[in-house]
């Protein structure tokens, strides 16, 4: 080779090099699309439950008021729901996997027949994770939402022992099980798929799993795959 060439060899491999750092860069800067992936960070409902969404995706936290984890999730899901899509349905349902997680279901179910969930969501979880107050009774859980202002608490403590109310805390036992569900807090896409924060890896992990999860049955419903 002559010597003449070197300066010239050297040359062509230093712009090669710099052409390979600028590649580099760029590939870093380029955030890889966000995956849900069965097994690893949601799982399938099996068999699927069906849902009450009728022509609307449907969303489901199943949660328990005296789950510090759910308390935990709150901020995160509530900012999620004032950007949820119009296509998708949100609901909440009370798991139970103990006796002593029913009256809280009592409570949830009966604010929800009394249309009055916003005066009772909160407050019951500020109670028990904020104030520290031990609510695992039916008394007590009474005795509280009594002490809450606007509450009708003839109407409330009826609606508390209705049978139809009763009749929701049974289903939410035997639906807390159909939807293989580990733990709370949990969320179930359209009756399909499952995940949770320990399993995704963390709240804002759950959310976009969510939310993949939703556009592949957005996708279903239009004919896409």
């Amino acid at each position: 080779m002559s010597v003449k060439k070197i300066p010239t060899l050297f040359a062509i491999l230093a712009l090669c090099l710099a052409s390979s750092v600028i590649t580099a860069e760029e590939v870093k800067s380029e955030p890889a699309e966000f995956a849900a992936i069965a097994g690893h960070n949601y799982e399938m409902v099996t068999p699927a439950q069906p849902t009450q969404s009728e022509d609307k995706i449907e969303v489901l936290e199943i949660f328990w008021y005296g789950c510090p984890h759910c308390y935990d999730f709150e901020p995160a899901l509530e900012a999620w729901l004032e950007e949820k899509p119009d296509d998708v349905e949100f609901k909440r349902m009370p798991g139970i996997f103990r006796k002593n997680w029913m009256p809280h279901a009592r409570a949830f179910y009966a604010a929800e027949k009394l249309g009055i969930q916003d005066k009772i969501h909160t407050p019951l979880f500020e109670a028990i994770h904020r104030d520290n107050k031990l609510l695992s009774t039916d008394d007590a859980v009474l005795d509280f939402v009594e002490s809450l202002d606007d509450v009708d608490m003839a109407a409330f403590r009826k609606a508390f022992k209705a049978y139809s109310v009763e009749s929701k805390v049974k289903q939410a036992t035997r639906m807390s099980r159909a939807y293989g569900i580990k733990g709370v807090p949990a969320i179930i896409i359209n009756g399909k798929y499952w995940s949770s924060g320990s399993l995704a890896g963390s709240y804002p992990e759950l959310l976009k799993v969510v939310d993949v999860l939703v556009d592949k049955e957005r996708k279903k419903a239009v004919g896409g795959k």
